[in-house]
């Protein structure tokens, strides 16, 4: 695994190994796990970001689920734009059920503020979220963020579902970008 990359320009370097993330994740799949014991549970995935985060956790989790996903986002590069773009793709019935929304990373808060409500709206049982990544100084809202795999700086990152303008997902461990001393 390379400790420095380059992406559009920009030298990013390793931030969290491999290793540490599945770690993580499989103890967040155990607490789920744990958590949901007899209740109808549906793992929402946003997308895209989130889809190497979720694929991990879901296999971790040793429970039926069920499975749906929903585009949102508010990224223009590298900062975020301040709206909040949704599209349903594939948003299962959610009335009455208990919903996990599964996130890549949460800085300001407002995709999910939005996304919480909107499902809230449709009937959820209870929405709960997980994500793998938590920027508190950035953090703008006061709800609760159930399932944290770290919490970081506000520095921008890429890599395990995380990019810079489509580029780094693929990467198996997470970078963050290097600033000028």
């Amino acid at each position: 695994m390379e400790n420095l990359i380059n992406l559009h320009g920009h030298n990013f370097e390793l931030f969290i190994k491999d290793l540490e993330i599945r770690d993580r994740i499989k103890s967040l799949g155990n607490q789920i796990t744990e958590d949901y014991q007899k209740k109808d549970l549906i793992i929402i995935g946003v997308l895209n970001g989130a889809m190497i985060f979720l694929a991990d956790l879901i296999r971790s989790i040793e429970l039926p689920l069920e499975l749906g996903t929903i585009r949102a986002s508010s990224y223009i590069g590298a900062k975020s734009s301040g709206t909040v773009q949704v599209g349903k793709d594939f948003l299962p019935d959610v009335k009455g059920k208990d919903v996990i929304l599964v996130e890549d990373i949460v800085d300001t808060g407002k995709t999910l503020f939005e996304l919480q409500k909107m499902i809230g709206e449709k009937g959820a049982n209870s929405v709960s979220i997980a994500t793998l990544l938590y920027k508190p100084e950035a953090f703008a809202f006061n709800y609760p963020l159930n399932y944290v795999g770290f919490e970081i700086p506000n520095k921008f990152v890429v890599g395990f579902g995380l990019d810079y303008d489509e580029l780094g997902r693929n990467l198996p461990a997470i970078y963050q970008i290097q600033t000028p001393d």
